[in-house]
């Protein structure tokens, strides 16, 4: 019985590549190789987990962020002060006695398992982090309606608190899965007690059809790795054209009512409840793919 040998290496796209010895490649090609393509599938996937360990590990094994708590220390503290400031638009709005633009905000910083990943996936060095990972500090402004989603990227846009370094929106320009959002990356200053640091950090705003289409289409996407069975994948694009047309609908109505009560103050009598209910709800922005 002859032993698998070789290498396993990673490629340039970050897919691994099992180098097989020729002596045990020419078994595979005349079909006298008890070694069966089976095993060089495990092996590869043994090699993927090397992959992702050496990625993650410093020279002599050990992690340049040896902290991570310390590390996401300014992430926590700008998402924290994002949350006041985006929902205190909300309530400058209803003291006017206005329509908010924004229903609700909600929050979160990336655990580290998951920024452990995405630096595998995207290639990403540790001492690279704070510069080419935009969504670590993630916030989410929920709204009613499409328009009012460029009605608050729009107050964005003005606030001098913040810097927009980049914009993509995926609802004119919508994916090919289906997914529909306005992402803002921002850069933030929090005061720490070396000083000012500027985080940087991702803002999603989204109806909240589009938000119930994306957190489903969240939850598969972990659950089949990203590969999605053709029928299914196409099930989800329908879908979320079903959410965007219901988007739509509503939004011709508001114009209608608007329309016919010209003079009434728009104000929502439940948005006080709506808001209270919601800004605690803990939830992850979903990252750019």
């Amino acid at each position: 019985m002859r032993f698998l040998t070789g290498t396993i290496m990673p490629d340039f796209t970050g897919n691994v590549k099992l180098n097989v010895s020729n002596r045990v490649s020419r078994g595979f090609a005349g079909g006298s190789s008890l070694v069966t393509q089976s095993m060089v599938n495990c092996w590869q996937l043994v090699g993927r987990r090397e992959v992702v360990q050496q990625t993650m590990n410093h020279q002599g094994g050990h992690s340049m962020i040896e902290d991570w708590s310390h590390f996401l220390l300014p992430y926590e503290q700008a998402v924290e002060e994002l949350k006041i400031k985006l929902r205190g638009i909300r309530k400058q709005y209803k003291d006017a006695g206005l329509q908010s633009p924004v229903e609700f905000v909600t929050g979160r910083v990336k655990p580290v398992d998951s920024i452990k990943e995405k630096m595998v996936r995207r290639h990403v060095a540790e001492d690279r982090l704070e510069e080419d990972m935009q969504d670590i500090a993630g916030l989410r402004i929920m709204c009613q309606f499409v328009g009012d989603i460029y009605q608050v990227v729009d107050l964005l846009r003005k606030r001098t608190d913040l810097t927009i370094l980049e914009e993509r929106d995926y609802i004119s320009n919508v994916k090919p899965s289906g997914y529909r959002s306005y992402h803002i990356v921002v850069s933030y200053p929090v005061q720490m007690l070396t000083g000012e640091k500027r985080i940087l950090a991702e803002i999603q705003v989204r109806t909240l059809a589009m938000n119930f289409w994306a957190t489903i289409e969240h939850s598969l996407n972990y659950k089949y790795q990203g590969e999605f069975p053709q029928e299914l994948q196409g099930r989800l694009e329908r879908a979320g054209e079903a959410a965007f047309r219901l988007d739509q609908e509503m939004s011709a109505i508001r114009e209608d009512i608007s329309e016919a009560q010209p003079h009434e103050n728009t104000n929502n009598p439940s948005d006080g409840a709506s808001q209270q209910n919601n800004d605690d709800v803990s939830s992850t922005p979903n990252e750019t793919k």
